[in-house]
């Protein structure tokens, strides 16, 4: 059995009835020779699009899983069809390959991708219809949308049936948000839609998809107001504010009739969880001389009280549950409406037919069987627990349905917060960096966790006495390795706190309990760096002759009756561990020693790990801040910083 992609690829007969028919016979006459050849892993494949007005977002996360689940080679003048995060089918021609060859395998290698088109007409073609996308996506009806801020207001138009889309980027995100629509042509049809974007919310806001909306408000409101609190769920790790604005479609008025709006978003002032209002309550009389209408419920004066309620009740009439009034036999009291099920009520026919579309409708959910009666309760749906709504997989970095059932979720998927999918696609396999053992990817994070408690216990590595070396006392490894016991050559001088290669020119192999032949090889040591020095271009010590001449400092002694006395008090407490010692060293490790203390004075980490991770890295300041990062404790606040 042949899978379509090798019958196309062998120019054999992809039709359904021939591929059941072969696959039901076991006598064929067609001749297949099977040749096992080696492949080089391929370092560069260039691709070409056979249609034009290709334009995924993302075209690396789409090919990295249309590889790795199913190609381990590709094969020159092969077309190969990646699948699309929305269903789309791109089919793509594969014109050249590095290195060059009728094949290349792609298992476990880093493979350079150019996307070109065949031609230059297929170019313009696919630019003509990426601009024609991008214009219909934002708003469908020739409006500006775009990115908004909380500054000013935007004043904007939407057709009816269609939206207009904006973004808002940024914002104090401490404070309430309040949107406001307001300056509407006609108030009834505008409704506003907001979504947070992030991980798990990629879809524009719509009618049937949205996290906020204004569809709660009832009556012919002048303004459209959302306000978004800072400690709502859904705002955490929102990258923007996704808005938009709908016009719903009036069937009595003119098709693409277009409506004015100004869209402002400003930073809310809320008492107690409401929005702070200006306005005077009715019910307020502003002068003891006024009296209110038992009809209409306004104020007037006391002197003409009896005339104007003998007026009023004949001409207007009061409707019993919302206390609006209306002049008697106007069409706006015959079309006045109140909802049988909900508090929601209106002045004209159209708001009734769209109330009861919303709310006492039926819905149907594309993405799965979820019905419901409310488009409120369909939305909070497909932005919760549908198994069709977008995400951003954390770990294929693709966007693609979060899968799962709705109405039995699996207890994993509850307890890790993750979706179905990344449950499933984190269930391949990675390198740990920093121990190299093989990890889920889902369980990377937990992982990597253990590792800092790991380093949280770890006791300070000793390093060397001596103020210009940059190592430990017993070594340090590239993987955090850290040597507490000194080795067979390190004995002697782990017992006077210098590392091996500081002792190596103060050691001789005789007895000596007291220490005495020890002092007088440092005497001579210091006495030798004064008088001569090192000699070394890179000394900086400042106990050297060459090291001080390189820092542009005076000799100290330059004989050995001015040098001796500088050097008796060193001398003396040369075996004294809690002492500095001023050797020289090597460039390496002078220079490690350097950036150790450069990088703990950021008060980061302390001057031994610093020191340690100059050793297992040789000096190399953005390696030991990687070293640093992965095997390192940070320093406790209120512990000094040694430098």
């Amino acid at each position: 059995m042949l899978s379509p992609y090798l019958l196309k690829a062998l120019e054999m007969a992809s039709d359904q009835d021939c591929i059941a028919k072969n696959s039901a016979s076991f006598d064929s006459q067609t001749q297949i020779d099977i040749h096992v050849a080696t492949l080089q892993k391929g370092t560069y494949a260039r691709l070409r699009p056979l249609e034009a007005g290709y334009n995924p977002d993302d075209w690396r996360p789409l090919l990295e899983r249309q590889l790795r689940r199913n190609f381990t080679s590709l094969t020159t003048n092969a077309t190969i069809r990646v699948q699309g995060v929305r269903g789309e089918v791109f089919q793509l021609l594969v014109d050249k390959l590095l290195p060059e060859a009728e094949g290349v395998c792609v298992v476990d290698t880093d493979l350079e991708v150019d996307i070109e088109a065949l031609d230059e007409e297929q170019a313009r073609e696919t630019l003509r219809q990426v601009i024609k996308s991008d214009r219909g996506a934002n708003g469908h009806g020739g409006t500006n949308g775009g990115a908004i801020d909380i500054w000013k207001p935007v004043s904007d138009q939407v057709s009816t049936g269609c939206y207009a889309d904006f973004t808002l980027p940024s914002w104090d995100r401490s404070q309430p948000l309040r949107l406001t629509v307001s300056n509407m042509s006609d108030p009834e049809a505008l409704e506003m839609f907001v979504t947070p974007k992030s991980n798990y919310h990629r879809g524009l806001p719509r009618t049937a998809e949205h996290v906020f909306s204004s569809l709660e408000s009832s009556g012919p409101d002048t303004t459209k107001t959302i306000v978004i609190s800072p400690t709502n769920v859904e705002m955490e790790k929102a990258e923007s504010l996704q808005i938009s604005i709908y016009a719903y479609p009036d069937p009595a008025a003119t098709k693409g009739n277009a409506i004015q709006f100004t869209l402002r978003a400003q930073i809310s002032t809320e008492t107690n969880g409401g929005i702070v209002s200006d306005n005077v309550e009715n019910s307020k009389a502003q002068d003891d001389n006024d009296a209110q209408c038992l009809n209409c419920r306004q104020w007037v004066p006391k002197q003409s009280l009896v005339l104007h309620e003998s007026f009023c009740r004949r001409n207007n009439s009061v409707c019993p549950k919302c206390k609006s009034v209306f002049k008697k036999g106007s069409e706006e009291a015959a079309a006045h409406w109140h909802c049988e099920h909900d508090e929601a009520h209106g002045n004209t026919p159209y708001s009734k037919l769209k109330h009861d579309e919303m709310f006492h409708g039926s819905w149907l959910c594309p993405g799965c069987t979820f019905q419901t009666n409310s488009l409120s309760d369909l939305a909070r749906h497909r932005t919760t627990v549908c198994p069709g709504k977008i995400i951003l997989c954390q770990f294929c970095h693709l966007e693609v349905p979060q899968e799962g059932d709705p109405f039995n979720p699996s207890p994993e998927v509850m307890l890790s917060g993750m979706t179905a999918h990344e449950l499933a696609d984190g269930a391949r396999t990675t390198e740990c960096h920093l121990c190299d053992k093989i990890i889920k990817l889902k369980d990377m994070q937990t992982h990597l966790k253990h590792h800092e408690l790991d380093k949280a216990g770890k006791e300070r590595p000793p390093i060397c006495r001596n103020q210009n070396c940059g190592r430990t006392l017993f070594g340090v490894g590239s993987r955090g390795q850290v040597q507490h016991i000194p080795g067979a050559d390190g004995q002697q001088g782990a017992q006077v706190g210098l590392c091996s290669l500081c002792f190596g020119p103060l050691y001789v192999s005789m007895h000596d309990p007291d220490g005495k032949a020890l002092r007088r090889r440092i005497e001579r040591r210091y006495l030798t760096q004064l008088m001569t020095g090192c000699r070394r271009s890179h000394c900086l010590n400042e106990w050297c002759k060459t090291g001080r001449a390189n820092a542009g400092l005076e000799p100290l002694g330059s004989s050995a009756k001015d040098a001796l006395p500088l050097v008796k008090p060193l001398v003396a407490t040369c075996l004294d561990l809690d002492a500095p010692v001023f050797f020289c060293v090597d460039e390496l490790s002078q220079s490690g020693r350097r950036l150790a203390s450069m990088i703990a004075a950021e008060g980061v980490w302390d001057v031994e790990w610093c020191i340690a991770a100059a050793e297992a890295e040789r000096s190399n300041a953005d390696r030991m801040r990687e070293w640093l990062q992965g095997w390192a404790p940070r320093r406790v606040e209120g512990t000094d910083v040694g430098v």
